[in-house]
């Protein structure tokens, strides 16, 4: 008897994170664009920061711009630059559109949630008097993934992430916080490119084959 019951309140608890994630799936897919300043917080294996800085990022369909303390990387959907600050120097690359889905990047971070995943809803909260619902997600084929986990903490009320923890199988975490979420901004072509001409004695390093 213990068991059935058991078995109705797991599919109870999945049927409300998938209810959640769709939820948030519609209105993020509604956005033209999204603008996010965010901060990134890496702990070690002894739960000790080792790393924390802030990064923005512009995400529109398939092209980005990431700029963060020491980098900045531009991608059109076709070429990805990597701006390195310290030495000057642009690496150019094609995008891999064969990449590993269930990786990070800056263009599914809003949305890894929707394909791959197996989904646990774990409670709600009261943060800053808003409703904040908590999400574990983890993949399905994990033998795959650097991590095991991947927390996710959403606005109900904004129906937006407005934290995502990545537990890596090593013993690190990796949390992202969301610190402003700006959507449907007009944004020129030249967001997403990158011209080496703008930056006087710059090294360009074409790894495109």
């Amino acid at each position: 008897m213990s068991i059935v019951v058991l078995h109705a309140q797991e599919e109870t608890v999945d049927a409300k994170a998938s209810a959640i994630l769709q939820s948030l799936s519609k209105k993020t897919k509604s956005y033209k664009s999204i603008k996010a300043e965010f901060n990134i917080i890496m702990y070690g294996r002894e739960n000790k920061i080792t790393d924390n800085q802030k990064g923005n990022l512009i995400v529109k369909g398939g092209k980005y711009r990431l700029e963060l303390k020491n980098q900045v990387v531009v991608s059109d959907s076709n070429t990805m630059w990597t701006y390195l600050k310290d030495a000057n120097e642009v690496q150019i690359n094609n995008v891999d559109h064969s990449a590993d889905k269930g990786a990070i990047s800056p263009t599914n971070i809003f949305t890894i949630y929707e394909k791959g995943f197996k989904s646990q809803f774990k409670g709600e909260t009261t943060e800053k008097g808003a409703s904040i619902a908590t999400i574990d997600l983890f993949p399905k084929h994990p033998e795959k993934e650097k991590y095991h986990t991947i927390e996710l903490k959403i606005d109900k009320t904004k129906n937006q992430i407005v934290l995502l923890k990545v537990f890596m199988k090593d013993g690190t975490i990796m949390e992202y916080s969301i610190d402003t979420f700006t959507t449907d901004s007009d944004l020129s072509a030249s967001t997403f490119t990158f011209n080496p001409k703008d930056y006087p004695g710059i090294d360009v390093e074409d790894l495109r084959e």
